[in-house]
């Protein structure tokens, strides 16, 4: 018989039970649901967005670097190296890092007896005995104690060998590459040379180098720092801490180039000395000096009394007052006159003229240094004796417009393009300025200004058969390939004719000249036994400060010479700032002249002149 079922029957079970089934299945079904749901964000997201996350993961953790380039050398003529660069390592701490991982360390292991304190402690003591000298341990604990600070910097100045054997022993301890710029030379050619030192404004470790502050160091700074490279790195979590091993190079530095100066060393030295014994003898308040090459106009010294100290910077020293400090020459400017008088054909060495003791220019009356009624000076006399009067005679005769043409030629009142920082094109009036005494003030060097490169650079003009030549104080770049690119060749002025400025050299001999009052000139401590000597003296007043006119006390006492003036080799150019005019040292700096020459020829075995200088009159005997 077959089995029969109600309809109550197949309606097994109670209430609860059937409630409990319905949910059971509409689990599984929202199960289901989610489970394809997150299939398909899987998918897509592997499918679609995997390269978009996968960068983004990448830039949280990676980070491009500047690779600081190799700072160029700048040497002298010779090769010698008056600065280069050292790679050093400057090590840091992390120190909000360093107490997080010790805390976490000491919590994990209680028992250890290792702590923060007790690591910094060891590296201290470590770091300190590797670095004899250039820290200490106390020190080096005060750095990690300090309670305000993140991030720290330990120690400058380490040797890479140094510095990787730190880091091995204790991980934590990072390091940024640096380097340290040397100056074998110390104060020889500082003033030229200047200073550079590591940078830091950037909060970009990576963007730290060494930047010049001074001199060369500054003004050719770009030259000098080359092209930094790029690098990928990946950094540790929420730090810019490096991991090791994980630097991948981009771009590799471009290294700077080198500068290769005009500057002779020796010579630099030396007349650096000789100038600083002078003014210490003179009882100066200061003083500067230039030796030129009369053909090149390179400089192959230039220097004032004081020279920046390299391991002991002094503002004050950051600039060279031979380029920055104009003056007012006095009688070294009456070149100008002389020049152009005898290019003009107004008068030659042997003319004679009737020269008063004193003359008026407009309502201002001009003197000779020394008292005497009128006198028939030679006009080879009126420069070799320093005529004041003489001189405003020629120049009269030579007229304004003509001699602030030969202003401008001569290169005053605009910069030499030498290439030092903060030179000052010294002062000439504009010639509508001019008032009736401007043109009995500027012939005998007063009412203008300049500095002793420029003064330099006219007796520079002179020897070069009159052809004035920009002067400079770098030769050549060196690339990083070794080839040498030489500078743009100097400007070149023609400022007068050969025959002209062979005239005014062989007039200048007689300033050297030793005598009665006939035949000597102002300056035979100049004289060079077996060379023929020209060059011209000069005594400036000076204003004095408190009064604001010039001063009887105050002088500026120049010298500037050629060397031999026969064939001219090399140009001098001195000046002394406020000697005691009581002393020989102090009346004049022919003596000078003598020292730093006499030396010069030495060095550079210039041949003695053929003949020496003839005698000539300066003043006609009556």
């Amino acid at each position: 018989m077959g089995r029969t079922y109600s309809a109550k029957a197949r309606r097994s079970g109670t209430p609860a039970d059937r409630g409990t089934r319905s949910r059971f299945v509409i689990g599984r079904i929202v199960l289901v649901v989610v489970l394809v749901a997150t299939g398909l964000k899987l998918g897509y997201v592997q499918g679609f967005q995997a390269e978009a996350l996968s960068a983004r993961a990448e830039q949280q953790r990676t980070t491009t670097i500047d690779i600081p380039a190799q700072r160029g050398s700048i040497v002298d003529r010779k090769g010698a190296k008056l600065a280069f660069s050292v790679e050093t390592r400057t090590l840091w701490a992390n120190l909000r890092l360093m107490r997080k991982n010790w805390d976490e360390h000491e919590k994990k292991h209680p028992k250890s007896g290792e702590n923060f304190d007790t690591r910094v402690a060891e590296i201290a003591k470590f770091i300190a005995q590797k670095v004899s000298g250039k820290t200490s341990e106390s020190e080096l604990l005060d750095a990690f104690h300090d309670e305000d600070s993140s991030f720290t910097y330990l120690v400058d100045d380490v040797q890479p060998s140094v510095a990787d054997e730190i880091q091995e022993k204790f991980p934590e301890i990072g390091y940024e590459k640096r380097a340290r710029r040397e100056y074998p030379a110390g104060k020889v050619g500082s003033n030229i040379v200047g200073f550079a030192n590591w940078r830091m404004e950037e909060p970009d470790q990576s963007k730290h180098n060494i930047e010049g502050l001074a001199g060369l160091e500054s003004a050719r700074n770009g030259v000098l720092t080359g092209e930094p490279g790029r690098q990928v790195v990946d950094t540790a979590q929420g730090t810019d801490v490096v991991i090791p091993g994980t630097e991948r190079e981009v771009q590799p530095a471009v290294p700077g180039s080198d500068l290769e100066l005009t500057i002779d060393s020796d010579v630099q030295y030396n007349v650096q000395r000789m100038l600083s014994d002078y003014v210490e003898k003179s009882r100066a308040e200061g003083g500067s000096a230039v030796v030129l090459d009369s053909e090149t106009g390179e400089i192959y010294g230039l220097t004032s009394e004081k020279t920046l100290d390299p391991k002991n910077l002094d503002p004050a020293l950051m600039t060279e007052k031979a380029v920055t400090q104009p003056f007012e020459p006095g009688s070294v400017n009456k070149v100008i006159t002389a020049a152009g008088a005898i290019e003009e054909g107004i008068t030659d060495p042997k003319d004679v003229h009737r020269v008063p003791g004193s003359m008026k220019v407009a309502d201002h009356t001009v003197r000779d240094a020394w008292e005497h009624g009128t006198q028939p000076f030679t006009t080879t006399g009126i420069f070799a004796k320093s005529s004041n009067v003489g001189t405003l005679m020629l120049a009269q005769e030579l007229g304004p417009d003509r001699y602030m043409d030969l202003l401008k030629k001569f290169g005053l009142g605009q910069r030499t393009g030498a290439g030092l920082p903060g030179e000052s094109p010294g002062f000439v009036p504009p010639r509508n300025q001019w008032s009736g005494t401007t043109f009995g003030n500027l012939p005998i060097g007063q009412g203008l200004s300049m500095t002793v490169l420029q003064m330099a650079g006219m007796y520079q003009a002179i020897a070069n058969d009159g052809v004035r030549v920009e002067p400079r104080v770098v030769a050549a770049t060196r690339t990083p390939d070794g080839r040498r690119v030489p500078e743009p060749k100097p400007d070149r002025t023609r400022v007068v004719s050969p025959k002209a400025a062979e005239a005014v050299r062989n007039m200048l001999r007689a300033t050297t000249q030793d005598g009665d009052m006939y035949e000597s000139g102002t300056a035979p401590q100049a004289a060079i036994e077996g060379y023929q000597i020209a060059g011209k003296t000069g005594t400036g007043q000076q204003v004095d400060p408190e009064t604001g006119a010039y001063s009887n006390e105050l002088y500026n006492i120049t010298f500037a010479g050629m060397l031999p003036a026969d064939d001219p080799r090399f140009v001098v150019g001195i000046r002394l700032d406020a000697p005691d005019t009581t002393l020989p040292e102090g009346s004049s700096a022919a003596p000078l002249f003598k020292q730093i020459s006499s030396y010069l020829a030495q060095r550079y075995e210039i041949p003695l002149s053929d003949k020496e200088a003839p005698v000539v009159p300066l003043i006609r005997r009556q």
